[in-house]
């Protein structure tokens, strides 16, 4: 079953420095207020893993956290490029970033074999392409019963796992309802798992279309109202369009940002989860 803890304690003992450590949530649910609460308890030399690297990667790589990326597409939606992602790949500020990139069914993939422990996955893909010579992760293989050519990834175990969901129960089963991502696959395969969520309930009411973890499943549990935010959380708060918008300008400046992330982010309170 699930541990309830605060956020503060769940982040020290599952986010350690050296994890691969995949942070999902797709385009809804993203789990900002771990990754601050990450930031804030200064880890390093993270590998960071998720599909859509967006505003909450170009804090954790400004901040100096990240030393490896595996991701399928980065931006900011809707606006344009990660300055601080750009800046560390370009200029290896703070510090040097490694990339290894995917597409995204490439890269579920990978998610899809750790969660059924396999050691790789096969697919359609990545044909015409040169990235196999690129990437470690991805070769080619021929179907036995076939001939066929095909695509093989290796399968993706991170350490842990952290997403952010509407609900869980007392007993640590997690429902989470709207646009879903990969969060089901990120959580089986990874060896531990910190889920946020928005309230902690007596009782999950069924959804049609929800995704449910169960409590054997998931490592941690901590409220965290509004943790999802700038980002939203289907039937709590809507997405904050305009901050995505102020960001591009926030990142463009290496003082700007630390600045922005001096007031907002390292000076917040230690993450604590209301009391349940």
């Amino acid at each position: 079953m699930a541990e309830i803890m605060d956020l503060g304690s769940a982040v020290a003992a599952l986010v350690h420095d050296g994890d691969c450590v995949a942070f999902e949530g797709f385009t809804h649910l993203i789990p900002f207020a771990a990754a601050h609460e990450v930031i804030r308890q200064r880890r390093r030399e993270l590998t960071l893993v998720r599909l859509t690297p967006d505003i909450i990667f170009d804090q954790m790589i400004g901040m100096g956290c990240a030393r490896a990326l595996v991701f399928s597409w980065g931006g900011n939606p809707g606006v344009g490029s990660l300055h601080r992602l750009r800046d560390a790949v370009e200029h290896g500020w703070p510090v040097p970033l490694a990339l290894d990139e995917h597409s995204h069914a490439g890269l579920a993939n990978r998610y899809v074999a750790g969660a059924s422990a396999l050691p790789f996955a096969v697919m359609r893909g990545y044909a015409g392409t040169g990235l196999a010579e690129h990437a470690a992760n991805l070769a080619f293989v021929e179907c036995p019963f076939t001939g066929e050519r095909l695509a093989a990834v290796r399968a993706l175990r991170p350490d842990v796992a952290v997403v952010h969901a509407q609900q869980a129960d007392r007993e640590g089963n997690v429902q989470l309802w709207g646009i879903t991502g990969v969060q089901k696959e990120a959580v089986l395969a990874s060896d531990r798992s910190l889920v946020t969520v928005e309230e902690v309930v007596d009782e999950l009411v069924p959804r049609p279309g929800s995704v449910v973890l169960p409590g054997w499943a998931v490592t941690a549990v901590a409220q965290s109202p509004g943790g999802a935010r700038p980002s939203y959380a289907l039937g709590y708060y809507d997405r904050d369009n305009d901050f995505y918008v102020a960001w591009d300008a926030i990142s463009r400046d290496r003082e700007r940002f630390l600045a922005w992330m001096g007031e907002n982010v390292l000076a917040a309170p230690r993450e604590e989860g209301a009391p349940v």
